[in-house]
C-alpha cells in the first residue's frame, strides 16, 4: 500500500477517545489527522483524497451521518467508518444504507479498528488506482501500457513514424501488430489512408490484382480498370499483415516494388510511383522461415531495415489493468451496459494467466465480463482465483473472503513492481512509494521471493 494511502482523518470530539484511537491507528502504521468537528475535517477532504475517514456519529455541529452524505455526494467511493457509543441499531442500519464502509460501537477493540481501517485503505487504493488508469488512458492514444516494453515501443514509434521508412513488425497472434502499424501511420502525419491487407486471407488467384490493380482484359471478367491497394494508399500507409503467407512468386514482385518504389497494374504497361509507406507484419520467425526456404531471404533483408518486436502480454503483465480498463469501457459503450467492478483477487488471477491469445484474448474477456457471461467470471474468479477469494457477484461474501481479495490485490501490486524492477526490492519500493524495509516486511509476509523475479 502506498504510504500516502495510510492517512486517516479521525473525527472525534471527546479528547480521551480521540487520543486513544489516534494512538491505536499510529501503532497500526497509519498517519492520523485528528479533528474535533466535521467542519474541520471537510477542509482536509479534497477530491481524490488519498486516505480514509473514521468519524464519530455524535458531534457538535454537523453530525457524522450528515458528513457521510456530503462526502459521498463529492466522492461516493470514499470509505467512511462511523463510530457510536449509543448502541443504536437503527442508526447502524441507516449508516450502512447511506454507504458507510463499516460501523464500530464503543468500546471497540484496538485490533478491530486497525482491521477495519486497513481494509478500507486497501479498498481506497483500488478505487484510486482505477481512476488513475482511466486518466492515464485519456492521454495514451493507441499504445496502451506503462511497462518498460511498451515504453520502448512508444519511443520507437515516435522515432520511426515521421521518418517514413518501411517497417517490419514481429509479434505473436493477438499481440497488437495492426494497432502499432496504425500508430506508426498516425505518427507519420500522412494525409493518405491506412490500407490493411491480410495476406493470409487472400486467395492467390486475386492476390496480384488486389495489391497492384488491373487493367481491363487483364484476366477473365476484368471489364474495367481496378485500382489496387498500393495505388489506393497514395500518401498513406499499406499494412501487409501475415506477410509470411504471401506466395513466393508475389514476393519477388513486392521486392522489386520496394526497391524501385514503383509498380505496374496487372495487364498494364504504365509505371506508377509507389507513394505509400509499406508496413509488414509477421507472427513467425521470418528469418528462420527464410533459412528454410519458406520465405525469400532477399525480401526478408529488405524488410528488416527497421523492425519492431512486440512483447507478448505475459511479458508485460503490469499493463493488464490498464488494458482491461480500456477494453471494458469500450465494451460498456458498445453493449450499452454498465462496467462491473472486478475484485482484487480476479485482477491478480488475470495477471497470473499466460494469455496465449495476448491482447486480443484479453479484449474478448473484457467483452464477456461486461456482458456478464458466466465463463468470464468462472474462468477468472473460479479456477484461477486464490483459494478463499470469491468472485464478483457472490452473495454476502464473508470477511475472510474480503481479506483474501485485499491480500491478493496487494500481492498483485508487489509482484508487478518486482517484475518491472527485475527483482530489485529498492527499485520496487520506489515504484510503490514505500520505504524499502516496509516492502521487505510485506514480501516476507506474503511468502514472495524477490530473487525469482530476476530470472523472469
Amino acid at each position: 500500500m502506498s504510504e500516502s494511502l495510510r492517512t486517516v482523518v479521525l473525527i472525534e470530539d471527546d479528547p480521551s477517545v480521540q487520543l486513544a484511537a489516534a494512538q491505536t491507528l499510529q501503532i497500526g502504521g497509519f498517519e492520523v489527522l485528528a479533528c474535533d468537528s466535521a467542519e474541520q475535517a471537510q477542509a482536509l477532504l479534497k477530491p481524490d483524497f488519498a486516505g480514509v475517514v473514521v468519524c464519530d456519529v455524535r458531534l457538535p455541529g454537523k453530525d457524522g451521518l450528515t458528513l457521510l452524505r456530503e462526502l459521498h455526494r463529492a466522492d461516493p467511493d470514499l470509505p467512511v467508518t462511523l463510530v457510536t457509543g449509543h448502541g443504536d441499531v437503527a442508526m447502524a442500519v441507516e449508516a450502512m444504507r447511506e454507504g458507510a464502509w463499516d460501523f464500530l460501537e464503543k468500546p471497540f477493540a484496538s485490533e478491530r479498528l486497525i482491521d477495519v481501517t486497513r481494509r478500507a485503505a486497501l479498498q481506497r487504493q483500488l478505487v484510486l488506482e482505477n481512476r488513475r488508469l482511466k486518466a492515464a488512458l485519456s492521454g495514451m492514444g493507441r499504445l496502451i501500457g506503462t511497462s518498460p516494453a511498451m515504453e520502448r515501443i512508444r519511443t520507437l514509434v515516435a522515432h520511426l513514424g515521421p521518418a517514413g521508412v518501411d517497417v517490419l513488425i514481429e509479434g505473436e497472434t493477438g499481440a497488437g501488430k495492426e494497432v502499432v502499424a496504425q500508430a506508426l501511420h498516425e505518427a507519420s502525419g500522412a494525409s493518405g489512408p491506412f490500407v490493411a491487407i491480410n495476406c493470409g486471407a487472400l486467395p492467390e488467384t486475386v492476390f496480384e490484382s488486389e495489391i497492384f490493380g488491373a487493367e481491363p482484359g487483364a484476366y477473365t471478367g476484368a471489364t474495367k480498370r481496378r485500382i489496387g491497394k498500393l495505388e489506393h494508399a497514395r500518401d498513406g500507409t499499406v499494412f501487409l499483415d501475415e506477410i509470411e503467407s504471401m506466395p513466393l512468386a508475389l514476393q519477388v514482385k513486392l521486392l522489386r516494388v520496394l526497391q524501385e518504389r514503383s509498380f505496374e497494374r496487372l495487364g498494364g504497361n504504365a509505371v506508377l510511383p509507389l507513394q505509400a509507406r509499406v508496413i509488414a507484419a509477421t507472427k513467425v520467425d521470418l528469418q528462420a522461415l527464410a533459412e528454410r526456404g519458406g520465405f525469400r531471404a532477399d525480401l526478408y533483408y529488405r524488410l528488416n531495415v527497421a523492425t519492431l518486436a512486440l512483447p507478448p502480454l505475459r511479458e508485460r503483465r503490469e499493463d493488464i489493468p490498464l488494458l482491461l480498463t480500456h477494453f471494458a469501457e469500450l465494451a460498456g459503450l458498445r453493449f450499452r451496459r454498465p462496467v462491473p467492478r472486478w475484485s482484487a483477487a480476479q485482477m491478480a488471477a488475470w495477471q497470473a494467466r499466460d494469455w496465449a491469445g495476448n491482447v486480443r484474448e484479453l479484449r474478448h474477456l473484457a467483452d464477456r465480463w461486461v456482458l456478464g457471461l458466466e465463463d468470464a467470471t468462472t474462468e477468472a474468479a473460479g479456477r484461477d482465483a486464490p483459494e478463499g477469494a470469491p468472485g464478483e457477484g457472490t452473495a454476502a461474501a464473508p470477511r475472510a473472503g474480503l481479506e483474501a481479495q485485499l491480500e491478493a490485490f496487494e500481492r498483485g501490486l508487489i509482484e508487478a513492481a518486482l517484475r518491472g524492477s527485475q527483482g530489485s526490492v529498492s527499485a520496487a519500493a520506489a515504484a510503490l512509494d514505500l520505504p524499502r524495509k516496509t516492502l521487505s516486511d510485506r514480501i516476507r509476509r506474503l511468502g514472495l521471493d524477490a530473487e525469482s523475479f530476476r530470472l523472469s
